[in-house]
């Protein structure tokens, strides 16, 4: 096997990234501040700065109206998807904590999108398995406990319009794929991998964005 890029992703590079990326605007760059500051043990949960523009230029490439996002936190990837739907889009986010997603309805509500965005308080494979069945979404986000990824991935696929997209993150999980003896999230992160690239309804690749980024369009 030849790698064809060895470039290191140094602070200084990671920030000159960042510098020719569309930047944060200031309710994006506000919630950010936030999360670290109310939740510093579990921030990291939150996708990361890049992702944000990432996920914005993917609503408006796919002409998606219809998001699904699994996993809310604070609210970041929601309100920057929310930002690139058209005024008539909608985006339903699924969370079971209360208490980080008071953060995200502030800052949709302080960036006007709050009417585009539907919370849904509730395990997360009880909100997917209530959606109508028929093929009607057109992007969605995967972001949540990494154990259950496979059993939401097979709610969504389903529900998929052709051509739509599923996003999910964290699928290289600090490098711990690698490990055969995995266990937990990192075995669910394993699982899901090889379920993706054996489902032969999606074309699918794995890029290492972040922590690991899979990008999935329905046939």
């Amino acid at each position: 096997m030849t790698k064809g890029n060895s470039t290191k992703i140094t602070d200084e590079l990671y920030t000159y990234m960042l510098d020719h990326n569309p930047p944060l605007d200031p309710v994006q760059r506000g919630l950010v501040a936030t999360t670290y500051a109310k939740f510093p043990d579990v921030a990291g949960m939150q996708s990361a700065e890049e992702q944000g523009p990432l996920l914005a230029f993917l609503v408006r490439l796919t002409g998606a109206r219809h998001i699904v996002e699994v996993g809310t936190f604070t609210g970041f990837s929601a309100l920057s998807m929310a930002q690139a739907l058209p005024a008539d889009g909608r985006l339903i986010t699924c969370d079971v904590s209360e208490e980080w997603t008071s953060y995200a309805r502030d800052a949709w509500a302080e960036a006007g999108v709050e009417d585009r965005i539907e919370l849904r308080i509730a395990p997360a494979l009880e909100t997917l398995r209530a959606m109508p069945a028929e093929p009607h979404i057109d992007l969605a986000y995967v972001d949540a406990d990494k154990e259950n990824q496979v059993a939401y991935w097979e709610q969504l696929v389903p529900r998929l319009r052709p051509g739509g997209l599923i996003v999910t993150d964290n699928t290289l999980f600090h490098g711990s794929v690698l490990d055969e003896s995995a266990t937990g999230s990192a075995a669910g992160v394993r699982a899901f991998n090889d379920h993706v690239t054996a489902d032969d309804r999606m074309d699918s690749v794995l890029l290492a964005i972040s922590d690991g980024l899979t990008l999935s369009r329905k046939r």
